[in-house]
């Protein structure tokens, strides 16, 4: 593969006995959207978070933009960002609060994408001024969302950004996401969501702790058999 800006490769990953992954990789290019499935504790999440470098894997490596993300953490914040399941933000503050904070250092001018760019995109200029703890799930995800964008990364990493959100919070996101992707951004996704994963230009399952590459065209029960 040509072009290659992230390469993952042979990830082991156990928890005490329990062998997680065992020998996970995958390869892609700028501008792809690269979708991963699985059953319920295949390893996606864990997947996601040594990508991330919130986790360090038993062995394997994780290349982006030719640097071993392993010998040189500090460059993983400038070329990926993260969106876990989790709620990363402040709930005690607004969202304005919280976006000062992660955006004190950004490239990106806040008032000008609140007004016009990518935060615009994702309605946040909407509710701003509201406190975090009176947000919806799908307001939590675009600021979460926005929180992983803040340091203008090549690559983001999200974990079923869509999962229990309402249809107009998932489109949102979905759209924001096709933008990303326009521009040069790649985005790795886990997901069995049909609409998120028709965004895919190649589809993985995670099955016996290993990626195994797939029909993108697959759905439902015939997906997680990665037949």
């Amino acid at each position: 593969m040509d072009n290659i800006i992230l390469k993952v490769e042979n990830i082991r990953k156990s928890y005490g006995r329990h062998k997680v992954l065992k020998g996970a990789g995958f390869a892609c290019r700028a501008g792809q959207c690269i979708g991963i499935a699985g059953v319920n504790g295949s390893g996606k999440s864990t997947l996601l978070s040594v990508i991330a470098g919130i986790q360090k894997p038993d062995e394997g490596t994780v290349t982006a933009y030719g640097v071993d993300l392993q010998k040189n953490k500090s460059y993983i914040s400038r070329c990926i960002g993260y969106v876990p399941q989790e709620n990363p933000l402040i709930e005690d503050l607004s969202v304005m609060d919280n976006l000062k904070l992660w955006y004190c250092d950004s490239p990106w001018d806040l008032k000008t994408e609140l007004e016009s760019g990518f935060l615009k995109k994702l309605g946040i200029n909407e509710y701003q001024k509201k406190a975090v703890r009176k947000l919806s799930g799908g307001m939590k995800k675009r600021m979460s969302i926005a929180i992983a964008v803040h340091n203008k990364p090549g690559i983001l990493l999200l974990d079923e950004p869509g999962a229990s959100l309402d249809l107009l919070a998932k489109k949102i996101i979905r759209d924001y996401l096709k933008w990303y992707i326009s521009t040069g951004g790649t985005v790795i996704i886990v997901t069995h969501d049909n609409e998120e994963l028709d965004m895919c230009d190649a589809l993985y399952v995670v099955s016996e702790g290993r990626l195994i590459e797939t029909d993108k065209s697959l759905r439902g029960e015939e997906l997680l058999k990665g037949n």
